[in-house]
């Protein structure tokens, strides 16, 4: 099976990416004129395995009745992360129209005002990085850590290959985060030369975008399996549920797929929607990672089947159903669709795996409501309940994968009487002298179990 052309390039290649941008494609793109060259994130290990399959993989679509099973042939070409030097020669060619990210929240090195953090030692190294380098044809790539600093580089290399404009599309769990990563590219392009932040400013779309897929990590099970059924080892299997959305705003200068004809849906502006996904779905999950792994609960249709931890779900969504009143969101439908999705037993959705950069999701998921609820004078205990396991739950010694580690770190050595505003500034510096809120939160890290 030949490989589409290479025209559009993605940051973030894991599970998500491939049951989402890559399917989306797939479906859009019958007559095979749009590839995608995507690039690892952590780890060059899904790279290496996809580039062995010549960049097929299957998607299992995991319905309360059974598997559908789709060959998806889109990826064109797979690359490590840290290869910068073809991500330059990519974005040197014309034909590449839009370059998508999932990196997640914590990929942007944000601080909590929502811009780039310059403290993020990452951060701070690639700004160090691309100030020395500048850019110049034929330059040697410098070692960069972040993807917006590798994608900086890269738009570098297209503006002196003068290949024209190109969109950048971020599929992560962010408020307006097309205007975020623009603002991000921005700093980091300034660093390069002003002359690039204003070609940046005059050649790069930044769309937005709203996605949704639930796709949890493939299993050896599941690749067993498979293999049993069609009798060839596919390592590349992504497993996922059946609902998608994609919903998507902005301008597309040099094209784009005809992305509509996979349900995605154009519209003027997401951040209703951004909205309704982030407090509804993402706060959902954050909930239940943090809640219910406490009482013994490993998925989330395990813990949603609990009756106590949808309770907690629900008092959760009714603070948010307050903030989305507009008919058109439809929240009582959606509520109950996401239910019934939290509710599929055929779907293994790890706890373990959605409570990784708790403190990032929290800021982007919870702390909202929750300062629109403070504004109020109100402690909504459907968004203290969480924010206070999470504090248990670190002061216990529980601990999850989280870029903010140092930040936390420094808040448990505070003195014992302080730690909890500490780590309550962590996601809120107005948190850090609220007196109720801490108070609340103290009375549930009192108790024997983390809600």
């Amino acid at each position: 099976m030949a490989r589409p052309p290479v025209r559009l390039v993605h940051l973030g290649l894991g599970a998500f990416h491939r049951s989402h941008q890559l399917w989306h494609t797939a479906v859009a793109d019958e007559a095979g004129e749009w590839g995608y060259a995507s690039f690892t994130g952590r780890s060059p290990s899904a790279a290496r395995t996809l580039d062995a399959q010549d960049g097929l993989y299957t998607i299992a679509t995991r319905g309360p009745e059974g598997d559908r099973l789709d060959l998806v042939s889109s990826l064109a070409e797979v690359h490590d992360g840290a290869d910068v030097h073809r991500l330059a020669e990519l974005l040197r060619s014309p034909a590449v129209a839009v370059v998508t990210l999932t990196i997640t929240e914590a990929g942007y090195r944000l601080g909590a005002g929502g811009d780039l953090d310059p403290e993020d030692p990452d951060t701070a190294a690639d700004l160090d990085a691309l100030a020395q380098t500048g850019f110049v044809a034929g330059d040697a790539a410098p070692q960069l850590r972040t993807a917006l600093g590798r994608l900086v580089f890269a738009l570098a290399a297209r503006r002196d290959a003068e290949a024209g404009p190109v969109t950048i599309l971020p599929c992560d769990n962010m408020p307006q985060n097309g205007a975020v990563v623009a603002r991000a590219v921005g700093v980091l392009a300034e660093a390069v030369s002003p002359g690039l932040a204003r070609w940046v400013r005059e050649n790069v779309a930044f769309a937005s975008s709203v996605v949704d897929r639930i796709t949890p990590a493939t299993t050896e099970d599941d690749i067993r399996s498979l293999s049993e059924r069609i009798g060839v080892t596919d390592r590349g299997l992504v497993v996922t549920e059946p609902f998608s959305e994609w919903i998507i705003a902005g301008e597309f200068p040099a094209g784009r797929p005809e992305w509509e004809r996979s349900g995605a849906r154009i519209v003027a502006d997401v951040e209703p929607y951004e909205r309704r996904k982030l407090w509804m779905l993402n706060g959902a999950h954050t909930v239940l990672a943090i809640t219910a792994r406490g009482l013994g609960h490993t998925t989330v249709s395990d813990a949603i089947a609990d009756p106590s931890v949808r309770a907690w779900v629900e008092e959760y969504w009714d603070v948010a159903a307050e903030r989305l009143a507009a008919p058109e969101l439809a929240i009582g439908p959606y509520r109950d669709a996401l239910v019934e999705r939290f509710s599929n037993a055929r779907i293994a959705h790890h706890l373990d795996q959605i409570a990784a950069e708790t403190t990032t999701k929290l800021r982007y998921r919870i702390v909202p409501l929750l300062v629109r609820a403070r504004s109020d004078g109100r402690l909504p205990t459907g968004c203290v309940r969480p924010i206070a396991a999470w504090v248990w739950s670190l002061r216990a010694g529980r601990r999850d994968s989280d870029t903010l580690a140092p930040h936390i770190d420094a808040a448990l050595a505070a003195p014992p009487s302080d730690v909890t505003a500490s780590l309550l500034g962590i996601l809120d510096p107005a948190f850090r002298t609220d007196a109720a809120l801490i108070a609340e939160v103290d009375a549930y890290v009192a108790l024997p179990t983390p809600a």
